[in-house]
């Protein structure tokens, strides 16, 4: 009995079972890393990565089912279907990246959701332990290649820094002078002066170490000139 039950999920023909097989565990491996990025409080959280594994699983069906039923093909035709699953999936991976203003965010949730969908693929032709590696390599990458960064203090995050100084246009030297000492990278930068009441704006984009103390950076920059205001944020 139970060796007529793995047979009919390991067979490359369609059947109920199998199916219905190939649809949970495709759930499983899609929520596992929808799971990892709702952790990190990502949009794309555990079921919109479970239903893009399944539905790429059920495309994967559909096309061997149907040549199969209706054409007598045993293995059917996957690669059509395959081919529009890999396009589709694209406009939701765009949908998942975010423009904020010069700041892109979304691109590792964009990634995983094109790996989920390969992975539904994958669970659909019966590659069962080629999906089951490649989600646990995915859950390594996200995880730990994350946990190592931190570590090495790789991780960089883009931010906007906004002084406001009174007496107008001031020396902006001793600003680059105060990034670079802090190893802080300079991407661009922009004044902007009021006449009227005798202020000026500087905005810099600068690459910053997520590990960075905001405080004494800072209080640093205030005691360069006249500052009204500092603000640092992620948008422009």
């Amino acid at each position: 009995m139970l060796q007529t039950i793995i047979n009919q999920l390991l067979d490359s023909e369609i059947t109920t079972l199998g199916s219905i097989f190939k649809m949970l565990l495709s759930l499983a491996l899609g929520g596992a890393i929808g799971y990892e990025r709702k952790r990190k409080g990502q949009i794309a959280g555990v079921r919109t990565f479970a239903l893009i594994s399944m539905g790429a699983t059920l495309a994967m069906i559909l096309s061997i089912y149907v040549p199969q039923e209706y054409l007598g093909l045993k293995n059917g035709d996957p690669a059509r279907i395959a081919a529009q699953v890999i396009t589709g999936i694209g406009f939701l991976g765009a949908g998942a990246i975010i423009q904020m203003k010069g700041s892109v965010r979304g691109l590792t949730t964009a990634a995983g959701i094109w790996m989920a969908a390969a992975i539904g693929m994958s669970v659909g032709v019966g590659m069962y332990v080629i999906a089951v590696v490649s989600t646990l390599l995915i859950l390594a990458t996200l995880i730990l290649f994350e946990r190592y960064e931190r570590r090495i203090n790789l991780v960089r995050e883009t931010k906007f820094l906004r002084i406001v100084v009174s007496g107008g246009m001031p020396d902006v030297v001793p600003y680059k002078q105060l990034l670079k000492r802090h190893h802080i990278h300079l991407m661009d930068e922009f004044a902007d002066v009021d006449y009227r009441q005798n202020t000026a704006t500087l905005s810099f984009v600068i690459l910053l170490r997520d590990q960075c103390d905001y405080r004494e950076f800072l209080d640093e920059i205030a005691a360069i000139n006249n500052t009204l205001s500092i603000s640092l944020s992620n948008e422009q």
